[in-house]
């Protein structure tokens, strides 16, 4: 084993609950900081510490306490202030600090497809933007001789625990239409190809990355490889509850987000292009293996949200229904009124 005493900064999200579990079952010594809000997520073993990061003076304090580790990874890391805080705190008092990024930190559209670890980051949200530096910052640490930064950029990742996107974010609202019959709004014609990949695949290349020379200095993806359309992925959801493929009604990107910023900033910043990666680097050296279909995945998540009572209905159910009114009304309207175009 390359490694024997761990920290993850989170510890009790998505992504780092499964990290946790797999670490516990190789005999880690594993230790979480967070806010203790999620007790119930903390697998069995795993040592717990409980503050605030956003404390800085406490939480570098209480980093320092506790000694040195094999690895760092911080899995709640969102800012440049964030970022260096954990410099301060994990300073020589680790050999490695892995860093949870983002595929959003990449320009959209892309120069090219699918996307590469070394493709400009000019990210179209404040998200990725400070994702981007912080992971500036944390190779900077590593350039220095601090200790040694591996990036990890995971795109959307779901599972037991957690929700399936839909067009806007995360949310499950879309089930609850699937269930009943109702149209769904797709954004333009459908067909921008994205990427989902389940938890445990995701989490087990974190591991991999722990303790691991080869992954020193460098960034990876970690992302699924169906390259979905839109269309498949609610088609496959709906396969995923047994139930036939919903009406889509494919409505522009533009008209959606004129209808509603706020709601549409995923939309516009992230789902309206082809959002598909090369994971060729983390197969390589992380011996990720994507090896959960969706159609599996998915079923698994939607029996978990039923089995927690977490699938939403009404939710923007009756806003859709108004979009979906009026877009076919205007749709008639445009082609009564100019027929024979062609002719």
């Amino acid at each position: 084993m390359r490694f024997v005493k761990v920290l993850i900064i989170g510890g009790t999200g998505l992504i780092s609950t499964a990290i946790s579990t797999e670490f516990l079952a190789r005999g880690v010594d594993l230790t979480l900081f967070n806010r203790g809000g999620s007790s119930v997520r903390i697998p069995e073993g795993a040592k717990t510490i409980t503050g605030d990061r956003n404390e800085v003076d406490n939480f570098e304090r209480q980093i320092a306490e506790l000694g040195t580790f094999d690895c760092v990874i911080d899995m709640i890391c969102f800012t440049p202030a964030q970022a260096e805080s954990t410099l301060r705190a994990c300073r020589g008092r680790t050999n490695q600090l892995i860093f949870c990024s983002t595929v959003d930190v990449y320009t959209k559209p892309a120069d090219r497809y699918p996307i590469r670890e070394d493709e400009s980051r000019h990210a179209g949200n404040g998200y990725g933007q400070n994702k981007v530096l912080c992971e500036d910052l944390f190779m900077s640490a590593h350039q220095r001789g601090d200790f040694a930064t591996t990036i990890i950029r995971p795109a959307m990742t779901y599972g037991e625990g957690g929700k399936l996107v839909n067009l806007y974010g995360w949310g499950t609202y879309h089930l609850d239409r699937i269930r009943k019959g109702k149209p769904l709004i797709a954004h333009g014609d459908g067909s921008a190809l994205w990427v989902a990949c389940h938890v445990e695949d995701a989490a087990h290349a974190f591991v991999q990355a722990a303790g691991n020379p080869a992954a020193f200095g460098q960034a990876y993806h970690v992302t699924g490889e169906e390259w979905l359309t839109w269309n498949r992925y609610y088609e496959l959801t709906a396969q995923a509850m047994n139930l036939p493929a919903p009406d889509l009604v494919h409505i522009p990107t533009d008209i959606l987000a004129a209808l509603m910023p706020k709601r549409s900033s995923p939309l516009v910043t992230n789902f309206q292009g082809n959002t598909i990666f090369d994971n060729g680097a983390a197969h390589r050296d992380l011996d990720f293996t994507y090896s959960i279909s969706f159609l599996d995945g998915a079923r698994r998540t939607i029996e978990w949200l039923d089995a927690h009572d977490a699938v939403q209905s009404e939710v923007y159910d009756s806003i859709d229904n108004q979009i979906l009114v009026r877009w076919e009304q205007l749709s008639n309207d445009m082609v009564a009124s100019l027929p024979g175009l062609d002719g």
